[in-house]
């Protein structure tokens, strides 16, 4: 048997930008925007999907298949800085992009400083 179906984990990369939003990324290669989903709900965000062979290519014709096919779930909790309102996600290249950008009053913010005349 040959096939490597079941779940598996695609890898992730979470890290936060200049302006203090939360960008998560996932390695999502061979995938349609339709085998996605995401989903945030009570601070949780969820990225499910399911990645098929090739339709065009018989499940007997393969000689090793090392990349893991079949369903996937990864869940992470959200600091409660994110405004889960405002998330947007884009898939490109293989790989999805998840903006979390925060709520603005946990924004960081300069304030200016005022000097009093003696």
């Amino acid at each position: 048997d040959v096939t490597a179906q079941g779940s598996w984990r695609p890898p992730v990369d979470i890290y936060e930008t200049e302006e203090h939003d939360v960008v998560l990324k996932a390695e999502l290669p061979d995938m349609t925007r339709e085998d996605i989903v995401v989903t945030v709900e009570q601070n949780t965000l969820t990225l499910k999907g399911t990645r098929k062979l090739a339709a065009d290519v018989k499940e007997e014709r393969y000689r090793r298949i090392e990349r893991a096919y079949g369903e996937f779930t990864r869940s992470f909790t959200l600091p409660s800085t994110v405004d889960t309102s405002r998330v947007a996600a884009d898939y490109k290249n293989g790989v999805l992009t998840v903006k979390l950008p925060y709520r603005e009053e946990s924004r960081p913010r300069s304030v200016k400083v005022e000097v009093a005349a003696a």
